[in-house]
């Protein structure tokens, strides 16, 4: 009987090439496992009798199809048109991102300005006409949120079930319905069921979205469009408040208040997305009719490169994932770094026209204004993303903004009674700090969990459990407060600390996870990859290696 050590070389599988690029592996001519394939490991190093290694063998062993080498898929895909090279593997890239990533994008935007829209709404007197209170207000911002975490993992697993195309245009369609709906409401209760439907139908896309971009795109090349996807939320932020400032100025036509219109007018652009999201979205790599079988098989053998010894070909919903989510304290820990960061990032987004407004401007300028921030933030979000990419680096490209977050926060605070410029520059420091953490962060987190059912469900908890953040941020500030409303800036300077706290722990225990791998003996890997399949065990394979 061979060794574990002879297998593995036979099968021609590089254990040494784990942390490789897909480019450098392919420089190496190691396709290191197929789509559904893992490598053979073999259960048994001792000389039993034959039958009874044939028996212990089928109890404890899938064998799957053995790598390919680079000159045999070059040969399977010679008169293709993209050729396996780093300038085909480039068209296809840009042709994934030319079909995918204006999709994403727009659904995101128009998500993110139709949620915190009720901050300009707001300011162009929907408080005033149905008479709410402000207590009312902050409740109607939070209870948005109420809807979103609880719909968020059931969403994720309708995704699984009827695919990201169709889901994805149902939730479309559904708050674009509502959101136009919100013109017609007459008191506080209505627009408080009103919120928590848009909460619902919201819930789903982030969590969609974060994880079809990972079945789309390799580790390296998640981060830099992670960070553009949500550097359209700070577009939203930027693009929104000059929306608004015009749309403030159809106040009273047929009859309208400019907030009637702000919510009629922003719904539209989501309503024409769903027919869009229908007809041009592709579903899953593995079936989707915009690339051909040639380009299907690059593509596929890529990522099982880049999912390692993970296997990521089966969609079919697994319960053993399912479960593991839910038992992996991976997930807790990533969910109190999002929910640290999300209470910043809605705090701002729903409060910054109104934190401006206390600086002594006027609501129709503080309207303008709150735009500049959020356009440094693109800037630096998606240097960020790219920076992080190039590095292969996850926790410094998240911690680092957080501090500038924290800068800004202490500014706001020390600088209350000093003059608007610093106070000015304060909310750009607090703008880009938080976005530019999240966009690096989700890339994190959807990096470090394998297997296509628990990154799917872990994605929706860590971005429902994150978002009880909208709920505490809907609280922060507060009318008492104004002019400076410096509780607000404190509370969320206390989460960006522990979020930084809990960032930089992470980081190093991962490194030292990492480094436990690599000093794993054979029987020490044979041990834990005996008990159970790579499709069970995901991101916990001793092969595996977190992005740290």
């Amino acid at each position: 009987m061979n060794s574990i050590t002879e297998i593995e070389n036979e099968k021609g599988y590089d254990n040494n090439l784990v942390n490789h690029t897909v480019d450098e592996q392919l420089e190496a001519h190691y396709w290191k496992e197929k789509s559904s394939n893992t490598t053979l490991y073999n259960n048994n190093n001792n000389n039993n009798n034959n039958n009874n290694n044939n028996d212990h063998t089928n109890d404890h062993t899938h064998i799957i199809e053995q790598s390919s080498t680079l000159d045999e898929l070059v040969n399977d895909v010679k008169d293709s048109d993209v050729e396996l090279n780093k300038d085909g593997l480039r068209r296809l890239t840009i042709k994934r991102d030319f079909r995918i990533l204006p999709l994403v994008c727009l659904f995101y935007l128009f998500s993110f300005i139709d949620r915190v829209n009720i901050g300009n709404a707001k300011l162009a007197g929907l408080v005033e006409d149905i008479n709410m209170t402000e207590n009312e207000f902050n409740v109607a911002l939070s209870i948005f949120f109420a809807g979103y975490i609880i719909f968020e993992i059931p969403a994720n697993m309708v995704l699984n079930k009827i695919g990201p195309k169709i889901w994805i245009s149902i939730l479309l369609i559904t708050w674009g319905s509502i959101m136009m709906a919100m013109a017609a409401v007459k008191n506080s209760t209505q627009i408080f069921v009103a919120r928590f439907f848009l909460g619902v139908a919201e819930a789903g896309l982030v969590p969609a979205i974060l994880f079809y971009m990972s079945i789309w795109y390799t580790k390296q090349e998640q981060a830099r469009r992670i960070a553009i996807f949500f550097a359209v939320s700070t577009c939203a932020g930027a693009f929104g408040g000059v929306l608004a400032y015009g749309l403030m100025q159809l106040d009273g036509v047929q009859g309208l208040g400019g907030w009637q219109w702000i919510f009629i007018i922003e719904a539209i652009p989501t309503l024409v997305l769903a027919i869009i999201s229908y007809t041009s979205l592709p579903d899953y790599p593995e079936t989707t009719s915009f690339l051909t079988e040639k380009e299907r098989k690059i593509f596929m053998n890529m990522m099982a490169i880049d999912h390692g010894p993970t296997s990521e070909a089966d969609s079919n919903f697994s319960w053993p994932q399912f479960f593991a989510v839910f038992k992996d304290w991976k997930t807790y820990a990533f969910s109190m770094i999002a929910l640290c960061d999300i209470v910043c990032i809605y705090s701002i987004s729903m409060f910054l026209p109104t934190i401006i407004h206390g600086m002594g401007f006027t609501a129709l300028s503080a309207q303008g204004m709150s735009s500049f921030p959020y356009l440094v933030a693109c800037i630096f979000t998606i240097l960020g993303g790219i920076s992080a990419d190039k590095r292969k680096e996850r926790g410094f490209h998240v911690m680092i903004p957080m501090l500038v977050a924290i800068l800004g926060y202490i500014l706001l605070i020390a600088l209350k009674d000093q003059g608007v410029p610093g106070l000015y520059f304060a909310t750009i420091l607090v703008t880009t700090g938080m976005y530019g953490a999240y966009a690096s962060f989700a890339s994190w987190f959807t990096n470090n969990i394998a297997g296509r059912t628990k990154r799917s469900v872990a994605v929706a908890l860590i971005t429902s459990i994150g978002n009880v953040g909208g709920c505490i941020a809907g609280q922060l500030y507060r009318t008492s407060d104004a002019p400076h409303y410096v509780h607000g800036h404190a509370a969320s300077l206390g989460f960006m600390v522990i979020g930084v706290i809990f960032t930089l722990t992470l980081k190093f225990l991962f490194i030292h996870i990492n480094k436990k791998r690599d000093n794993m003996t054979h029987e020490e890997r044979y041990v834990i990859i005996s008990k159970s399949t790579s499709i069970d065990l995901c991101d916990k394979h001793p092969d595996f290696r977190y992005i740290s």
